[in-house]
């Protein structure tokens, strides 16, 4: 069996007798574990090696050592009580989606000595199932419920590090960051809530070595979109539900009004054009509030959402202060203060947070090809950066202005960002942030 088809690349800067190794998927797993374990003890004692990590395991490893995490041994963070973890299997939106989970993973893990893991998005283990013998051996790890498998605890691995990044990651024997692990291979994949883009936490099929296949991130990444494709049938089915309570209500009213969900995703409006969703402070209450793409609005209850009814006579509130704060490695988020609008606050999905940032190193403007070349290499990609940019005005409204994008000059913006380079969007593969993360190294 192939231990992995993962691709590694050689140094370009080595004598010219470095090995240019385009893959391992040729080797047996021992082979691949003794060539892995040479590649991390080089990056850990700085010296030049032959054949280079993947960069999303390299750039692991460089937030565990900046992190301090310890090389050598594990840490055994504290397990959640029995009522903690039920408690978060209670609130967590993945409770919803576990049949779709155990149905498509339990049994092709348990049949290949692997185990499924699902974790919350702080990277608590909130379930575990899969083969006895190897839920055993997980034991000993410390892989166990309510255990805390981030990455800034336990280093790189199959949970905490695509919880950072934000997209699947296979983390084969020693390119865990800590020893103890060597002898796994864990294979996650992120899901996120399709209402508003929230990291919901981690599906992971982990095992023993020489029982992992290559295709094993392919099946955890089918399965999650799947999970996600599930929570978003359900989305639809709750708005159903709230158009059939607000059509009546909106037909009795004069002037512009709108119904949404407690995420903003828009059921019925009356007296304007439809529009997907509406950005909402995350302390929405009874009262007033004024929001940038419609101004001042009524707020009133409807079962399962909300009645936004818009003030056509006060005057847009205008925000004077935009916070975009980067600091943390999986949750962004844009506060706007000032003339008298209180402040709200949006978390940000992980494209939104790179163009955001993008633009406030840019304040005199960027253009659509000028973005698209720094988020994807490829000045041709601006429709996929103008449809985004569409999604972002529809929260932050006049804030942003385009011909060129950018941020109206009478709005302070002040970026909160990490206290490393490297925790800089670490889920971010744009190559303008990852210049960034170069360029303020040390």
């Amino acid at each position: 069996m192939n231990a992995t088809s993962t691709a590694w690349t050689a140094s370009t800067a080595s004598a010219p007798s470095t090995v240019n190794l385009a893959r391992i998927s040729t080797m047996d797993s021992t082979q691949a574990a003794r060539l892995l374990a040479g590649v991390r003890q080089a990056a850990l004692s700085g010296q030049r090696s032959r054949v280079l990590p993947r960069p999303v395991i390299e750039e692991s490893w460089e937030r565990m050592m900046l992190d301090g995490v310890d090389p050598d041994h594990d840490f055994r963070s504290r397990l959640l009580s029995v009522e903690e973890l039920e408690e978060r299997r209670r609130a967590s939106p993945l409770t919803e989606i576990m049949p779709v989970l155990r149905d498509a993973l339990v049994s092709v893990a348990d049949a290949a000595h692997h185990i499924m893991v699902v974790c919350d998005a702080e990277g608590r283990v909130l379930w575990r199932e899969g083969n006895s013998t190897v839920l055993r051996k997980a034991d000993s790890l410390g892989f166990e419920l309510g255990a805390d498998w981030g990455e800034s605890v336990v280093g790189t691995n199959g949970i905490g590090t695509p919880l950072v990044v934000r997209r699947p990651v296979q983390v084969f024997s020693a390119e865990h960051f800590v020893e103890t692990h060597h002898a796994w291979t864990c294979s996650g994949s992120p899901i996120s809530d399709p209402r508003d883009g929230r990291l919901l936490g981690v599906v992971d099929i982990s095992g023993p070595l020489n029982t992992m296949h290559p295709a094993t991130l392919a099946l955890v990444d089918s399965v999650a979109k799947l999970a996600e494709a599930r929570l978003r049938e359900a989305h639809v089915t709750a708005l159903d539900r709230l158009r059939s309570v607000a059509a009546p209500v909106l037909a009795r009213l004069t002037g512009r009004a709108v119904a949404v969900d407690t995420h903003g995703w828009t059921a019925a409006v009356t007296g304007m054009p439809p529009t997907d969703r509406f950005a909402l402070p995350k302390s929405l209450t009874l009262g007033h509030t004024w929001l940038p793409s419609l101004g001042t609005c009524a707020v009133e209850t409807l079962p399962g959402g909300w009645l936004l009814r818009v003030e056509e006579d006060p005057q847009p509130l205008a925000a004077t202060r935009v916070i975009l704060d980067v600091s943390a490695p999986r949750r962004w988020s844009v506060t706007v203060e000032g003339g008298g609008a209180g402040s709200w606050t949006h978390e940000l999905t992980p494209r939104h947070a790179e163009l955001l940032y993008l633009l406030s190193t840019h304040r005199r403007g960027r253009s659509a090809s000028g973005l698209a070349d720094d988020m994807f290499g490829d000045p041709t990609r601006t429709v996929t950066v103008r449809a985004e940019l569409s999604r972002v005005r529809r929260y932050l409204g006049g804030l942003l202005v385009h011909r060129p994008y950018r941020f109206t000059e009478d709005v302070d913006v002040k970026v909160i960002l990490p206290e490393h380079p490297a925790n800089l969007l670490p889920h971010s593969t744009a190559p303008a942030v990852r210049e960034a993360r170069r360029a303020a190294e040390p």
